[in-house]
């Protein structure tokens, strides 16, 4: 008798069979994407800048962490984990990864649900719907930024005009306003693609379960919450992981709409300007790689939360 610690002999073959498929996919990812990661692992390591790439030095984890000790004996710390403009853009990054991929979650629900139901004119509203999401980042963020200018833009023309505020505000600009403004932005763009998805998760579902539901007098809410949020939670949890992974590289929508704004600044924005704009390859090297870790773990703690064995199906 099969213990239910050993895989079977079929297991075993499927499993084999999966990796075949894979491979040539993670051929081409190694290929891509290893070799770039190493190089600018390896740079955060070193004194490199962008005029001498060749000719870096070791210098350990000083990009990191150092303690440097001056005459006067007083002790200096340096490196990216003492820096705080560096936490303000983890902060930042995380902020804005939260919020965003919460309330896209919440709206791509709601549009899925409403996309999945029989109504007139259904395909051309679900084709109208991935419209923000089809629309390139860049000029979508330039559409709003235009939208939101405080000398000529239609929000603050139509807020005056209905009384809600007394003056233009600079939306991007204000310190007070710009995450609000980026993630007004993100949320537009982004829910259509948590819509598809769901959707697609909805579109799957079993007509006879909501029959049955029918019969026994389930009301709408108790259907969605006991039933449909149940069977989608798989592809949800997917979408949600997929979602936060963009999210927490963000990068375009906020160097159009706020660039040089400390409010807004992320974690790739800051590698960025420490990569070319202030020449500083190794340092910027560096944040790149916290970027990766950070990433990486909050890929591994999703999918462990969400008890997802991905890849690791089980077949009877």
């Amino acid at each position: 008798m099969r213990t239910a610690l050993l895989p079977s002999r079929r297991e075993r073959r499927r499993i084999a069979t999966a990796w075949l498929f894979v491979a040539p996919m993670l051929l081409v990812l190694a290929a891509v994407a290893a070799w770039p990661l190493g190089r600018t692992i390896y740079f955060s390591f070193t004194d490199a800048s962008l005029g001498s790439l060749d000719q870096a030095a070791w210098i350990g984890f000083r990009n990191y962490y150092d303690v440097v000790t001056l005459s006067s004996g007083r002790a200096f710390r340096s490196g990216l984990l003492a820096d705080p403009v560096w936490w303000t853009a983890v902060w930042n990054t995380i902020r804005f990864a939260a919020i965003s991929v919460f309330f896209e979650t919440v709206f791509g629900t709601i549009i899925a649900l409403v996309l999945n139901a029989e109504f007139r004119g259904r395909g051309l509203v679900r084709a109208a719907v991935l419209i923000p999401w089809a629309i390139p980042t860049i000029v979508s963020a330039r559409i709003w930024a235009w939208m939101m200018n405080d000398q000529f833009g239609m929000i603050n023309d139509l807020l005056l005009r209905l009384s809600l505020i007394d003056r233009p505000v600079a939306w991007t600009a204000s310190p007070d306003t710009a995450l609000m403004a980026v993630l007004v932005v993100d949320i537009w763009k982004s829910t259509p693609f948590m819509a598809l998805l769901i959707l697609a998760a909805l579109q799957m579902l079993p007509a006879d379960i909501y029959d049955a539901a029918r019969l026994d007098g389930a009301r709408p809410t108790t259907v969605f919450f006991r039933i449909t949020l149940p069977l989608i939670r798989p592809a949800l949890v997917v979408a949600i992981i997929f979602r936060t992974l963009d999210a927490l590289r963000v990068f375009d929508v906020i160097y159009v709409l706020t660039p040089n704004n400390e409010s807004t600044k992320s974690m790739s924005v800051f590698a960025q300007e420490n990569l070319f704009a202030f020449d500083k390859f190794a340092y910027g090297s560096a944040a790149s790689t916290l970027l990766f870790l950070v990433i990486a773990l909050v890929t591994a703690v999703t999918i462990t939360a969400s008890r997802l064995r991905l890849g690791e199906e089980r077949w009877a």
